[in-house]
Formats: structure tokens, sequence, C-alpha cells
């Protein structure tokens, strides 16, 4: 059987890196309220638009 390993990365200012720090900060903030917080975020991005989606749920 063949088997193939593929991978993909990106470089700094690649739309999914900035998409990361989005949602990573908005867990951050979630989590610096309440570490209990149950956070579930997506963001997208593409040419003079940001748009979020996601429910988060913290005391």
């Amino acid at each position: 059987m063949i088997s193939y390993f593929t991978s993909e990365s990106v470089a700094s200012g690649h739309p999914d890196k900035i998409c990361d720090q989005i949602s990573d900060a908005i867990v951050d903030a979630a989590l610096s309220v309440d570490p209990f917080s149950r956070v579930a975020v997506e963001t997208l991005v593409t040419t003079n638009r940001i748009v979020m989606a996601g429910e988060v749920t913290c005391k």
C-alpha cells in the first residue's frame, strides 16, 4: 500500500495567520474573565471585510 504525507505551511501575513490571531484574542479575553469559558469562534477575512461567527459562554 502506498501512503502519502502532505503538509501545508503559510507565511506571516497570510490570511489564515491573521484569522488565528483574531480568534486567539477572543479566546484569551473570554478565559481572562472566566477560566471555565466555552468558546467556539471562526474568523473569516477577505478584502476590506472580517466576518466572525461562533459562540462564547462565560460568567
